[in-house]
Formats: C-alpha cells, structure tokens, sequence
C-alpha cells in the first residue's frame, strides 16, 4: 500500500525545515535531535524547545505483546517501526495523548511516543521529538493516569493519587511527585487547570470535588454520581459515568457547574457504559451496551443513541456526522448510521483469528480513531490496518510487524 498524504507529509517537511531550522533537526529514523542553539532571538509562536512543529497530526501508534514484551513504535507518517524497551507482562496499555503508560505488577512505565499536539481552541499545534523511555512511576494493575499539558494524576486501586509534573516527564525524568490527601472513587482528572475527582461524603453518596493545582479544594458542585465508573474529557467537559447516564462537569470563568445526562429509562448494570472511547477534540463518545449494542453520547446535544449491532468486540466513532466502527466477532469492521441504527458498511474479515466480544480495553483487537483514519490491530496476524472510515471503511493501508501487537494505543493527538 502506498503512503498516505504523501504530498502533505512533504509539504510539512518543507513547512518543518524553513520555520524550525533554529529549533533543531531529525536523525535518519524522523526523531528529532536536542536543539543546536537555544531559541531564536524572537521566539515563534508555538516554539517548544526540542522538538519540530509539522503541519500536520504526527500519529504514531504505540505497540506492545505482552507474553515477550516486544515493544514498537509505529510512525504512521514515515511507516517506519521503532523497536524500544521490552515491557513484558503488561496487562493494559494506556495515554493521554502523548505519553504511553504500561501497567504491569511492578509498577507502571512511562514512554514518550514523541508526537503530540496542542489544541488552542481555535487553531493546533502538531509536534514530534524523539521517542524516550522516561521511566517506572508507582501503581500497578488498576492504577489509573490522566493527564493535561502540565500534570499527570496518577490514581491508585485504593484511590490515593500523586501528581506529577509533565515538563518533568519531557525532559526525560520522572521527577517528583505531590500526594492529592484523601481517597478518591475514580480517576482523579486534570481539567481546566484544576482537578477534578469523585469522593464519599461518608452519607452513602458519591460527590464531585474540584481541587487547584496546590490540592487545596476549590470548588464542590451539586451533584451526585452513584457508582461512577469511566470517565472522558471533551471540548463540552468531563464526563463521567454513572449508574443512571453520565455526569458533565464544565468549568465556565473559574466557576464549575455539574449536569446530568440521564439515560432516560432503566438500564441494566450489564448494559451501563463504563469504558468510553472517542476521537481526541470529538464530543461523540461511544461504549459497549452489553455484548449486541453501543451507547453514543451526543455531549452537545446532552443525548444517548443506543445502537442494536450484534456482537461487539470494540467500537469508536470520529463523531461529528461520522459513521460508528464497530468491530464484530465475524472478524469485519461494520459501519453504522448514528442517528438512524441503520448498517451502512463492513469490511471483508480482517482479523486473523475470530475475537471474544467485550475484549476493548484489556488487549486484543481494539480501534483507534483521529481526524482521517481508524487503526485496528491484528494481534494473531502480526499487522495493523489503516482505515479510511469517510470512503465506506476502505482498508488504506496496512502494516506488516514482527511482533504480535496485542495491546495499542495512538499518540499525536
């Protein structure tokens, strides 16, 4: 298959090399080298020491198997596989858009995937450095990490959480870290330069609290959220799972303000949504409805859409009109019309070896969606595939590996 966008990845080799030439070069493999200089003498808007703003999303996909620990990264610009540090008996892998994070017995190891991007609102800034094993941080299994621009809450099984600073983490260290006090049901979520968290107000109810970035409470917004489980922040807010729909926790001129997005009828315990998935920058999130559905929750129009599929084993969507791929145990990706359930789309079978439905999440074939392409892993077949989901989900590319890419996860978002 022929590389995607060739003309715009030159056209952002030629954007990179007259706008950055002071702000350092890459080596043979695309990574980029330490700066030469300091900055230039009038800095340019969206200068980062170190690393090489491009025109484009730098996607890179992060790899690893498991049962060996082999560990890849694959640059989806050059189609090139970086082989890094094993990371064997991982048992979930996870980012925050930059960083990877391998959860395994012994505490949990932080990658630099070297592509990143930064969202102004109103225009993006895309980046790549080079790729950089920063280190072990506490927390095994269960240990749950959320990050933003500048920290990183890591939330333990017994929710206690440490912060830790990111412009540690970019410099290569892991740096220190300042516990949050007390215990925390959930992960505890950096947002809008604060953190937000759940707690037991010992009354039987579960409550949000919002702390500044000193662990100083700031803020307690009416309401409540029985047995919360998952969580996604948007360009709405933060939305967190509850037992009867999801809690919207926004933030509007330095006050904080909580809404319910109900269900709108009784939902089994089965069938909640618990684990969301959705593109970087989307407002549409989806999650599992059972083992035969998915939720989409529409956070802009406050709305849950339940689609009938059949059996799923993953499901994301782009949003914003966009069909929702939902991966079957007929081994195919299927597309489907948000607002009307209708089945729009399917690939031939793609996966090597027939998948359990309810995998996403915890290994195996899983989905990963930005702004032009899905990517689905084929563990047993050694591969991943691009997917283009505006052209009727058409496989675009797909990626041959010498590892068995059981767990995945996309950076540069």
């Amino acid at each position: 298959m022929s590389i995607r966008r060739n003309a715009t990845a030159r056209a952002s080799a030629v954007f990179a090399a007259v706008a950055l030439l002071t702000t350092g070069c890459a080596d043979q493999d695309g990574n980029a080298s330490a700066p030469r200089t300091g900055p230039p003498a009038s800095v340019p808007h969206g200068y980062v020491a170190g690393a090489q703003e491009a025109a484009e999303q730098q996607s890179r996909l992060l790899l690893n198997d498991p049962e060996t620990g082999a560990t890849r990264v694959l640059d989806l610009i050059t189609g090139k596989a970086h082989e890094v540090s094993r990371r064997q008996g991982t048992t979930e892998l996870t980012t925050d858009g930059r960083f990877g994070y391998f959860h395994t017995t012994g505490g949990t190891h932080v990658l630099d995937g070297g592509a990143w991007m930064v969202d102004h609102g109103d225009h993006v800034h895309y980046y790549r450095t080079r790729i950089r094993d920063i280190g072990r941080i506490p927390g095994g299994p269960g240990t749950r990490i959320r990050g933003d621009a500048a920290v990183a809450a890591v939330t333990d099984e017994d929710g206690r959480a440490r912060i830790y600073r990111r412009t540690e983490w970019e410099k290569g260290k892991v740096g220190a870290s300042r516990a949050l006090a007390g215990a925390h049901t959930g992960a505890v979520v950096p947002y809008a330069e604060h953190l937000l968290a759940l707690t037991d107000d010992g009354k039987g109810s579960t409550r949000v609290v919002v702390y500044d970035r000193e662990g100083e409470r700031v803020a307690s917004p009416a309401a409540e959220c029985e047995d919360p489980r998952g969580d996604a922040v948007t360009r709405r807010g933060v939305v967190l799972g509850c037992a009867d729909g999801a809690l919207l926790v926004r933030e509007s001129h330095g006050a904080f303000t909580a809404e319910k997005i109900a269900y709108g009828g009784d939902v089994p315990e089965a069938e909640r949504a618990t684990d969301f998935r959705h593109r970087a920058g989307s407002d549409t999130l989806t999650a599992p409805a059972g083992d035969r559905a998915v939720w989409v929750l529409d956070v802009t129009e406050r709305t849950w859409t339940r689609v009938k599929t059949g059996p799923v084993v993953a499901a994301n969507t782009a949003g914003e009109g966009s069909v929702l791929i939902v991966l079957q145990t007929d081994r195919s990706l299927h597309g489907y019309d948000i607002a009307t359930g209708k089945h729009v789309s399917a690939t031939k079978p793609l996966l090597t070896k027939a998948p359990e439905s309810g995998t996403d999440g915890t290994g195996g074939p899983a989905i990963e969606v930005d702004r032009s392409r899905a990517y689905l892993n084929d563990p047993a077949g050694n591969r991943v595939y691009e997917i283009d989901y505006n052209d009727n989900l058409r496989v675009a590319r797909s990626f041959g590996l010498d590892i068995e890419p059981d767990l995945m996860v996309e950076t540069g978002r």
